[in-house]
């Protein structure tokens, strides 16, 4: 299930990433396999920079900046023309959301924007950064950041007016 949360399973999301890195190579699922290998390495890299194990909310850290420049490419290759490599990349993101913690419903996110422009008492869009800083931290890995950054932005345009 795409945003199922593994680590309530008592499993890490390195780990679920591991066996189904196995489960791919055994059904010959090539674009699994490579994209979970990909995941395994970036995280390992991390690691190695870090100098110790990552916890699941640094590897969700991993997985949003993977989604990231997938969505990037994403547009790059439908501007370029290209829909061939536009789906491969769509393919590849799909699967690594899967590994994502379960998206925040547009009702949850907007509660946690109010409570805390209500928190900062701030009443004005140049103040937008305040309010994001509060907000980030609570939705990590569960909302995008340009959506959040879109409807704090509205909210504190729709409070100025």
């Amino acid at each position: 299930m795409p945003g199922e949360d593994s680590s309530v399973h008592g499993e890490s999301i390195k780990d679920k990433i591991t066996e189904d890195m196995k489960k791919a190579l055994v059904a010959g699922d090539k674009v699994k396999l490579s994209v979970t290998r990909l995941l395994k390495s970036e995280i390992r890299y991390k690691e190695i920079e870090k100098g110790s194990e990552l916890s699941d909310e640094e590897v969700i850290s991993v997985l949003s900046s993977s989604i990231k420049r997938h969505k990037d490419s994403i547009e790059q290759f439908e501007k370029g023309g290209r829909e061939d490599l536009a789906a491969s990349e769509k393919a590849e993101m799909e699967i690594i959301w899967q590994y994502m913690p379960k998206q925040l419903e547009e009702e949850e996110l907007s509660q946690i924007v109010d409570s805390a422009i209500e928190e900062t008492g701030v009443l004005s869009s140049s103040d937008l950064g305040r309010v994001m800083k509060i907000v980030m931290p609570k939705v990590k890995g569960r909302a995008d950041g340009t959506k959040v950054r879109e409807l704090v932005s509205s909210k504190l345009q729709s409070r100025s007016q």
